[in-house]
């Protein structure tokens, strides 16, 4: 028995003692995010805060959706129930794994998506984007074409296919693996007619296609802040988070080719996070639009066809790379 597995047993024994005496659902969700606050359990790949993250994994424990009624909560568990939420209580404590990995089951844009770790978990603030259809940027009766880079498990480019549903969608991955897991979500979606899963090095394998928008949430984590995250963030894929030392090297590349590749009234969209702030001081001149959300999140950029055609020069000179800490 490893390490791991044993410490892991032991919580569940100390665990099934604790809870002996309790009865409803509501017991389990509160206790559990008691232990989470205890053990000081990161949250931020789907959840924000120990309630949300108990509430999620209890139900899920009990085969229950998310959306069950508040009257529920005071029934009652059965013995075999109680085992099962204890042990997957433990193990989202003893091995630091984000709920989304024990469950398979991530949420974005209010739609269900199928996860584990060939791919990050969906958690972008771009889905308020998508919900409002890019409003005022884009027309939606307009939009015939449509790029997702960096696709992962292919949450934006479906969720865009939801909204733009007369629009033909290509999702774009390097990772093998991870198109792998955007293919079962495109099925269980239904969207196979729709969505084009494409194994490429953003551009590389697109000929000649030009797209009314190019959506991308791509790696743009430093190397130095990639080693300060906390452990839950080792289990999801390194290469969907480092973008080189200064977390922006694909991200010049996007800037740098994205041009060629969108329509006159095309726009580009993509997230950088807490790489904004470099990639703004490395460009000063260039006008990024920094988007505002009314449910949190921020580091999503907006720039025109019109203006990565006039400032392509800027992103295809290596010193301005160079120059970045």
């Amino acid at each position: 028995m490893t390490q791991l597995n044993h410490k892991n047993s032991q919580i569940i024994q100390r665990f099934l003692k604790e809870t002996s005496e309790f009865k409803t659902i509501q017991d389990y969700i509160r206790w559990s995010a008691s232990q989470f606050n205890n053990e000081q359990v990161f949250f931020g790949h789907g959840t924000s805060n120990a309630l949300d993250e108990a509430a999620s994994l209890v139900l899920h424990a009990l085969h229950l959706d998310y959306s069950l009624p508040d009257s529920y909560l005071h029934c009652a568990i059965t013995e075999s129930e109680r085992q099962s939420v204890v042990e997957l209580i433990s193990r989202r404590i003893t091995e630091r794994k984000p709920a989304a990995y024990l469950t398979n089951q991530a949420v974005f844009c209010n739609l269900s998506f199928y996860v584990d770790e060939r791919t990050l978990i969906p958690r972008s603030p771009i889905a308020e984007l998508i919900h409002n259809a890019f409003s005022p940027w884009l027309d939606i009766m307009q939009v015939e074409s449509i790029l997702d880079l960096c696709t992962g498990s292919g949450c934006i480019a479906i969720a865009a296919a939801y909204q733009f549903d007369a629009a033909s969608i290509d999702a774009v991955d390097l990772s093998a693996d991870a198109l792998e897991v955007a293919r079962i979500n495109v099925s269980t979606h239904e969207l196979e007619e729709q969505v084009q899963l494409i194994h490429s090095d953003l551009f590389t394998e697109l000929g000649n296609k030009q797209y009314d928008l190019i959506i991308s949430n791509p790696p743009y984590v430093s190397t130095r802040e990639w080693q300060s995250l906390p452990q839950e963030y080792s289990h999801e894929p390194a290469f969907g988070f480092q973008g080189g030392e200064s977390g922006l090297d694909i991200v010049t590349r996007i800037l740098n080719q994205a041009g060629d590749y969108l329509t006159e009234q095309g726009i580009l969209v993509v997230e950088v996070g807490r790489s904004a702030e470099t990639l703004q001081n490395n460009y000063p001149d260039i006008p990024f639009l920094w988007l505002d959300f009314e449910f949190g999140g921020d580091g999503v950029f907006l720039l025109t066809r019109e203006q990565l055609v006039d400032y392509q020069h800027r992103f295809n000179t290596q010193s301005d790379i160079d120059k970045i800490q």
